[in-house]
C-alpha cells in the first residue's frame, strides 16, 4: 500500500488522518500551523483522496497501512492525530502497535459502535449523474435533493474531479465505502493503550457523550478531554486557532 502523502515542516513526526469522505486537503490550515513545530505527515487513507482504491476497508487494514507508511519513511514512532474515522484508525493503530505511537490525539470520535447516519449521504452521492454532469453547480443541485446542509455538500464535493477524459468522477471509492460501511461503523478493538491520549470534542457534536466515558477509559486509561465551545464535528476547521493551541499544548508539554 502506497498511501498518498504530504510532508511538511521539521521536528518530531506527527501523522494526521482525515475522516470518512475526507482527504488530507481538509487539514491544510492545521498542516501549515503544526508544521512550524513538527514534521507533519498528512495522508489520504485507502479508498480516499489520491490513495489507492482497494476492495476492502477496515480499521485493522487502515492501521496496517499507516505502519507500512511509517516503515517506508523510517519512523520508529510518531505522534498520531486522527479525526472521526481517522480517529478510529489512530486508536486501532495505538492498540495494535503501542510502541510506534508517542502521543495520541483523537478528534470528535469515540471507540464505540455508531448507528448508520450516512444513508442520505450515500443516496445523494449515488444520485449524482456523473456521466452527464456539466458542472459542480449541477452536482450540488443533485446532492441538495438528499442533503440539506450546504456545508456538508461543499465538503463532499471536494471529492469531485475531472478525469483525463474530462469526465467527472469521485476521488473516493464510493462503492467500497458503502459496501464496507458496517466495518467503518464498528469500534476499534484490542488491548488498552496505556500512553497519554487527548480527546477533543466539539461542543455541539454528539460523537462523544458522557455515555461513552467508561468505554473510552477502559481502552485509554490516560485519556484527557478538552471541549471547544461553539463547534460541531469539525472543531479543527470551525475554530482553527483554538484547536491548534490545544494540540500544541498537549504534544509539546
Amino acid at each position: 500500500m502506497q498511501l498518498n502523502l504530504q510532508i511538511s515542516g521539521s521536528g518530531a513526526p506527527l501523522i494526521i488522518m482525515h475522516g470518512l469522505f475526507g482527504t488530507l486537503l481538509n487539514w491544510s490550515g492545521q498542516i501549515k500551523a503544526l508544521s512550524e513545530h513538527f514534521t507533519v505527515y498528512a495522508v489520504d487513507l485507502r479508498n480516499h483522496g489520491r490513495s489507492p482504491h482497494t476492495d476492502s476497508t477496515s480499521y485493522p487494514l487502515m492501521a496496517d497501512d499507516i505502519i507500512e507508511l511509517m516503515d517506508q519513511q523510517g519512523l520508529a514512532s510518531a505522534h498520531i492525530l486522527g479525526h472521526s474515522m481517522g480517529g478510529k484508525v489512530a486508536m486501532q493503530l495505538a492498540m495494535n502497535h503501542p510502541q510506534r505511537v508517542d502521543k495520541l490525539v483523537i478528534v470528535d470520535i469515540a471507540p464505540v459502535q455508531y448507528p448508520n447516519h450516512h444513508n442520505d449521504v450515500f443516496a445523494g452521492l449515488n444520485a449524482v449523474q456523473l456521466n452527464s454532469l456539466k458542472s459542480r453547480t449541477e452536482a450540488d443541485q443533485q446532492l441538495a435533493q438528499f442533503i440539506e446542509e450546504l456545508s456538508v455538500r461543499q465538503f463532499l464535493l471536494t471529492n469531485l474531479y475531472r478525469t483525463q477524459e474530462k469526465q467527472f468522477a469521485w476521488r473516493m471509492n464510493l462503492p467500497v465505502l458503502e459496501a464496507c460501511y458496517d466495518e467503518i461503523s464498528k469500534p476499534p478493538s484490542g488491548p488498552a493503550f496505556e500512553k497519554p491520549v487527548l480527546f477533543i470534542k466539539g461542543e455541539n457534536s454528539d460523537y462523544i457523550t458522557a455515555d461513552y466515558r467508561d468505554q473510552i477509559l477502559s481502552l485509554f486509561p490516560q485519556a484527557e478531554y478538552r471541549m471547544i465551545q461553539g463547534t460541531g464535528h469539525w472543531p479543527h476547521a470551525e475554530k482553527a486557532s483554538i484547536f491548534t493551541r490545544l494540540v500544541l499544548n498537549y504534544l509539546l508539554k
